[in-house]
């Protein structure tokens, strides 16, 4: 009964096939606590973007421990936050919100979930040039973990070019001068790439699709996905097609929700039980 109760979320769009639920209260079992873990898709209660401040407020009202956040929120929600980690704030982005004594602190689990299953997935190949697609929420924290995992070159591609420019300068600010730039011929800088990591929501259930034409990839490319759902995204299976190595989105998955579920619980996770939990899930 001296358990800690924790009622946790994931704020988002498109989320109905989110395994985070299952992997959140899979371990909260495994540790014995009082853990459920809701769904707040935008896209199912028909809200506009606009009912952000609405939705945080209600989770803080209503004894949430914290939220998980996703697409589209992750930059939107800074200007309604507290404070922020010093990962978030260099990042410029936030995945997981703790709700603490009446303060909404932000943090970001995305970049260390990914630094992670890069260096497990794909752990010796090459690095001199890397093509990112998407500059987002989500791409500002894979960005940083490109970078911080020995990428000597990042070409950023965003449909936002403001956006772009600014993880640009933001990267090359905590990096070093020219370590990011942005891409202008994807085509070329595909062609001296080492490496091709998909941050946009193009792959998604809900977005079918390939953010870029799979004709210009090549097989000594390795190509990585942040999408899970579905687990193999048609980006992949083109580059599996060609024999290029991949890294699908399940591993940044996982390592995120270790530290988010590590952030709500106050506890240390078992990150190889939440592995073995996730691949169960099919």
């Amino acid at each position: 009964m001296n358990q800690p109760a924790i009622l946790a979320g994931l704020i988002g769009r498109g989320i109905q096939l989110s395994r985070t639920p299952a992997l959140h209260e899979h371990e909260g079992d495994a540790q014995a606590l009082r853990y459920l873990y809701r769904l707040i898709d935008a896209d199912q209660l028909g809200l506009d973007d606009s009912a952000l401040p609405g939705l945080l407020d209600a989770a803080q009202r209503t004894g949430f421990t914290g939220l998980n956040v996703t697409y589209p929120f992750k930059q939107a929600i800074l200007p309604l936050l507290d404070d922020l980690s010093d990962e978030a704030r260099g990042i410029g982005a936030v995945n997981t919100v703790v709700f603490q004594e009446g303060k909404r602190i932000g943090h970001n689990t995305d970049c260390l979930g990914f630094a992670e299953g890069l260096r497990r997935g794909l752990p010796d190949v090459a690095r001199h040039q890397v093509v990112q697609m998407g500059a987002g929420g989500a791409g500002a924290a894979v960005a940083h973990a490109l970078l911080s995992e020995g990428v000597a070159r990042l070409v950023l591609f965003e449909v936002d070019v403001p956006r772009a420019q600014a993880l640009v300068d933001n990267l090359n600010a905590h990096f070093g001068a020219g370590r990011a730039m942005l891409g202008s011929d994807l085509a070329s800088a595909l062609a001296d790439a080492d490496g091709l990591v998909n941050t946009t929501p193009v792959g998604m259930a809900k977005l079918p699709g390939t953010p870029l034409p799979v004709e210009l990839l090549h097989a000594s490319l390795w190509v990585a996905e942040i999408i899970y759902f579905p687990l193999e995204t048609e980006l992949l299976r083109a580059a599996r097609r060609l024999g290029c190595r991949t890294l699908d989105g399940g591993s940044m998955a996982v390592f995120q929700a270790v530290k988010a579920f590590e952030l709500f619980s106050g506890r240390p996770a078992d990150a190889q039980r939440m592995q073995a939990h996730f691949a169960s899930l099919g």
